[in-house]
């Protein structure tokens, strides 16, 4: 396998530092409002990841954090006339029903910084021992001149930096480029006891600390590309100075998805929620919109591509209930030339792999599958095959998507067993040759996207 590598620019073999074990990091969401579906793209990448990490063997243990408090999410306490506490709580549960929604797998643990405060306070600590930070009017400070290599990841160059900093009045910072780790509560906000005074974490020492916790090597770690800089850079910079060297093995970054050639962002007010989006496209159209680009390049988000995906997931959708119908209907014994297609179906398994094998390019996963469905329709459309036949090609098929998380799913509007009971009762009124009936129900399929053709071997359908 393997991973670009956003550290080095280029790809890497993928070795981890124990055989067999992956220790994956990714950046969660901030909760004061619902998930966009640009935000989703991450959770859907390394998702992936992870489900492909697994198939291949290893052992994942992957960590996410939810950042729980925040200027935001303190702001929405105020709209909201709640706790600061009780957003968290709301939208960190309503990220988890998104998640459900998408097909998201568990994370092993999903720490909240409200709750490793000790780790926190305990980290700033030792950097100031370290002489790595600075305390300046119950400010905690990191100086990032004293680390020699600030800016590897994002390719900064500390001196420009400094040339364009702005001038910031009655600046506490020693030097425009150190970050804070510890600033003084503000009256009405939460705060948490220090030896520093009472006060809240910076964000970037945030996800140092947690990492350390539950990880202490990272093999991946990973995020949108909007955090290379300064969040990921100022991380490396804080646990490299305590000696966590290299901080993390494997960066992975995902693009942006764009709204208007624009970064959706919620600042722009150019996004949609996950849940305004699910209410005109069913959640596997989303999952499979998100992953038919490769994971680094950006993405354009509008309604029209999701038509598209939609229109491109029908074919695979509908392959698969072709096989299932002809699995009902096949002989029993497999022919000779359906045991050499079988064989030769196993290609397309070679061809997959490879394809995610090479930074888990999904996007020419995908294109992997189109040709095995395209395989599928010369050999079984209209064709009387075996039961053995279809099961091993219906197999491979399940298997692609399950890798991907595309969990087929039929027309929106109806079942499949909703399906076939309409097309026994359209059969039932053709043998009595009440067409009027057949018709009807025919036509009401038809309005809802389900086509059916009649052929030799019974009917098949299909969704538009």
């Amino acid at each position: 396998m393997k991973i670009y590598n956003t550290l080095t620019g280029k790809k890497e073999n993928f070795t981890p530092h124990q055989e067999n074990q992956v220790n994956m990091y990714v950046c969660g969401p901030t909760v004061y409002g619902l998930i966009h579906v640009g935000n989703m793209r991450t959770q859907v990448v390394f998702d992936t990841v992870y489900r492909y990490l697994k198939y291949r063997g290893y052992t994942v243990n992957m960590v996410q954090n939810f950042t729980d408090v925040d200027d935001k999410i303190i702001q929405r306490s105020l709209e909201e006339h709640i706790s600061a506490q009780a957003v968290a709580d709301k939208y960190i549960e309503e990220a988890f029903t998104d998640y459900n929604a998408l097909g998201i797998c568990r994370a092993n643990h999903y720490p909240r910084v409200t709750e490793e405060m000790d780790e926190i306070i305990a980290m700033i600590s030792r950097l100031i021992a370290a002489e790595y930070a600075y305390i300046q009017d119950g400010h905690v400070f990191f100086d990032a001149h004293k680390s020699k290599e600030y800016g590897k990841l994002s390719k900064k160059n500390i001196d420009d930096l400094m040339a364009g900093a702005r001038v910031e009045v009655n600046d506490l910072k020693q030097s425009p480029v150190d970050f804070v780790l510890w600033k003084p509560a503000k009256p009405g906000e939460p705060y948490w006891e220090s030896p520093w005074g009472q006060g809240r974490p910076g964000w970037h020492i945030e996800c140092s600390a947690m990492s350390e916790k539950y990880l202490g090597q990272i093999d991946i770690h990973g995020g949108g590309g909007d955090l290379i800089f300064p969040h990921h850079e100022n991380e490396i910079a804080q646990s490299e100075a305590l000696g966590k060297i290299p901080y993390a093995k494997y960066w992975m970054h995902v693009g942006m998805l764009t709204s208007g050639h624009k970064k959706m962002s919620k600042s722009l007010g150019n996004f949609s929620t996950l849940r305004e989006v699910v209410e005109k496209f069913p959640p596997v159209v989303i999952r499979f919109f998100l992953l038919a680009g490769h994971y680094r390049m950006p993405m354009e988000y509008s309604e029209a591509l999701l038509e598209s995906a939609q229109k491109s997931l029908g074919r695979i959708e509908n392959c698969r209930e072709m096989l299932k119908l002809a699995e009902g209907e096949g002989v029993d014994t497999l022919t000779g030339a359906e045991a050499a297609w079988l064989k030769e179906s196993e290609r397309f398994r070679v061809d997959f792999e490879a394809r995610m094998d090479d930074d888990f390019n999904t996007a020419d996963a995908i294109s992997v599958i189109f040709e095995l469905v395209k395989f599928v329709n010369v050999r079984v459309h209209g064709q009387a095959v075996s039961k053995l036949f279809t099961e091993g090609l219906l197999k491979l098929l399940d298997h692609f998507c399950d890798l991907l998380g595309l969990e087929m799913t039929v027309a929106e509007a109806k079942g499949s067993a909703e399906i076939e009971s309409l097309i026994a009762q359209r059969q039932e009124a053709r043998k009595n040759k009440d067409w009027a009936l057949a018709d009807k129900i025919r036509d009401g399929l038809a309005a809802e996207g389900i086509v059916l053709e009649d052929t030799p071997t019974g009917v098949r359908w299909t969704k538009k």
